[in-house]
């Protein structure tokens, strides 16, 4: 799969370079894709601003409105394509990508779109204590987006769809690992006819990003990635005082309250604590267990993950598949050995699977008797390693829940709903479930420490692409 330009001002346009794109399973070459330099961020970045000058800021919002809605038929029509795609590149389980990677792009896309539908651009409100003010809502300007490799369609949509909405345009730079997947935003846009200019994607290295995100052509940033990189952009952004929306890493706790159903428990543990093979942001990788039923959690968490199916991420059956590149391989890998060193008990797991000699695979691996403080119960592994943690009472919960440099989800489980949202509400974190956990596209996702700044989805995640300005009448 040749993907060796880039997509600027509706054009496909030559790069100074080329890097292979490897299929997580078999490791061999899944195609070629382009990557930019400061040139071609250059153009990228001025035909966002003219677009934003031009024909994009003429439109009404039923205008724009219209238009997302054909970028959004345009997604969902590659839907079944593009989440083979990035199986293939990241080893995302297939009946996890058809959602994820396939449909819940459109779906956001549709969702802004109806949400500016009717939307006025002004609004006149009462002045206090006299006169009129008529506050104004307008695009904040040209975004740069920067996105990961793990959900890496879901991920940009996050970005690309509010921004749209609220007028602005966009430079996107998605991972290598991930670029494949990343033009079919390009071949949609060009098929619902959004104007030159107001999508543009430069694929490039952290060099690429350092440079789009210092850029002066740039008005907002919006990335999501780990946190030390993170860091670094939003020190930038201070500098420069750009407004940025960071969402970070996470090691979110899920809570098995005593009278917790482990049955329900085990069934939603995959899904809450191991998506994507672990490579997600929000997974709960520390679970934290009452003392008395520590037994009965370690045996319910053990068990499940010992039943699940290893093997070719576009298999239907498959629960997990291979991490993205050798590299986090590795990474994965030297975390499990950590564990083993800090005397945690090693339950099931713990190595590569004997039955996939090929491909980036990690067997999904529990760790018991974990002390909070360990470095598999403090750092982001991203791969499919569980730790069962102990405590004696709810506060003793609390306080470990809360003991972690992270804030970004979790979850409460217990047959008590009152009881559930009281513990939900004592743990610092930007999200949290009862008896189970999802990302809601109508509510907000943000994390609190070092998960993150800034909101994305729901009305909430449409915001940080206006900025308001109020016009003062005064009395007659």
């Amino acid at each position: 799969m040749d993907r060796s330009t880039l997509f600027i001002d509706d054009q496909w346009l030559a790069a100074p370079r080329t890097v292979d794109v490897l299929e997580a399973a078999t490791e061999k070459t899944l195609g070629q894709v382009a990557l930019a330099g400061p040139a071609q961020i250059d153009l990228a970045v001025a035909a966002a601003r003219r677009a934003l000058r031009g024909p994009w800021a003429v439109l009404t919002g039923p205008e724009r409105s219209d238009l997302l809605k054909r970028f959004a038929a345009e997604l969902r029509a590659r839907a079944a394509d593009t989440a083979v795609l990035v199986s293939q590149e990241n080893g995302m389980p297939i009946r996890l990508s058809r959602a994820a990677n396939g449909y819940s792009p459109a779906m956001m896309v549709d969702y802004y779109a109806d949400l500016i539908r009717d939307e006025a651009p002004d609004e006149i409100r009462a002045g206090v204590p006299r006169g009129r003010t008529i506050v104004q809502h307008r695009p904040v300007g040209v975004v740069a987006a920067i996105t990961p490799w793990n959900y890496p369609q879901p991920l940009a949509a996050m970005k690309i769809a509010p921004a749209l909405a609220a007028g602005c345009t966009v430079v996107l730079k998605p991972a290598p690992e991930t670029t494949l997947d990343a033009l079919v935003f390009a071949e949609a846009a060009l098929a619902a006819g959004l104007p030159p200019g107001v999508l543009n994607i430069v694929p490039g290295d952290r060099d690429a990003g350092s440079y789009l995100v210092a850029h002066p052509g740039i008005d907002k940033v919006a990335f999501t990635g780990s946190t030390a990189a993170g860091r670094a952009i939003g020190e930038a952004c201070g500098r420069l005082l750009r407004p940025v929306t960071l969402e970070l890493g996470g090691k979110s706790a899920a809570i098995v309250a005593a009278d917790a159903d482990l049955d329900l428990f085990a069934a939603r543990l995959p899904e809450v604590s191991l998506a994507n093979n672990g490579q997600t942001c929000h997974a709960c990788t520390r679970i934290l267990a009452p003392r008395a039923r520590y037994d009965e959690v370690v045996d319910a968490v053990t068990e499940t993950v010992r039943g699940l199916t290893i093997g070719d991420p576009l298999e239907r059956s498959t629960a997990i598949g291979p991490l993205v590149s050798a590299a986090q391989r590795e990474r994965v890998l030297g975390y499990v050995e950590a564990g083993r060193a800090s005397g945690a008990r090693l339950t099931v797991g713990g190595g590569r699977p004997a039955e996939q000699p090929v491909g980036w695979f990690v067997e999904p691996t529990v760790f018991a008797d974990v002390d909070n403080t360990s470095v598999i119960a403090r750092e982001e592994i991203f791969g499919p390693v569980l730790c069962v943690i102990p405590y004696r009472d709810e506060d003793e919960a609390v306080a470990l829940a809360n003991d972690s440099d992270f804030g970004l989800a979790g979850s409460v489980w217990t047959t008590d709903t009152e009881r559930g949202l009281a513990l939900a509400d004592r743990i610092e974190t930007g999200t949290i479930g009862l008896n189970h956990y999802a990302l809601d596209l109508g509510a907000p996702f943000g994390g609190t420490k070092a998960s993150g700044l800034g909101w994305e989805l729901g009305p909430e995640g449409l915001a940080p692409y206006r900025r308001h300005r109020s016009v003062y009448l005064a009395p007659e």
